[in-house]
């Protein structure tokens, strides 16, 4: 093989290999997992994750977790210490809900 040919196919193999880690990374928590974080006394808060952050339930047009496409996206959820969800502070006067919040929603 030429050094073109093992360079041009190690660069492919890298892509193929980002795209399916990313695919990984993107897929929704499984319910051993979200029970394993609910025992450990987390709760679901929406509205408090970073764009690309969230544990799950990113709307619409999303797969699930990391892939909310604002900060903070309302309808988006993160696992948060139990009893802190609705005292977190966020810009802007923001809250935490245990419900969706119709706030920064993608259009």
């Amino acid at each position: 093989m030429s050094t073109r040919s093992t360079v041009g196919a190690a660069a492919l193999a890298s892509a193929v290999s980002i795209a399916l880690s990313s695919f990984v990374m993107a897929a929704p928590l499984t319910p051993e997992q979200a029970k394993a974080a609910m025992d450990a006394g987390k709760e679901k808060c929406f509205g408090v994750a970073l764009k690309g952050q969230n544990d799950c339930a990113a709307g619409p047009g999303t797969t699930c977790q990391g892939t909310s496409t604002v900060d903070y996206q309302g309808n988006a959820w993160k696992f948060v210490d139990g009893g802190t969800c609705t005292t977190m502070q966020l810009p802007g006067d923001r809250k935490g809900s245990s419900e969706a919040l119709t706030r920064d929603v993608p259009s």
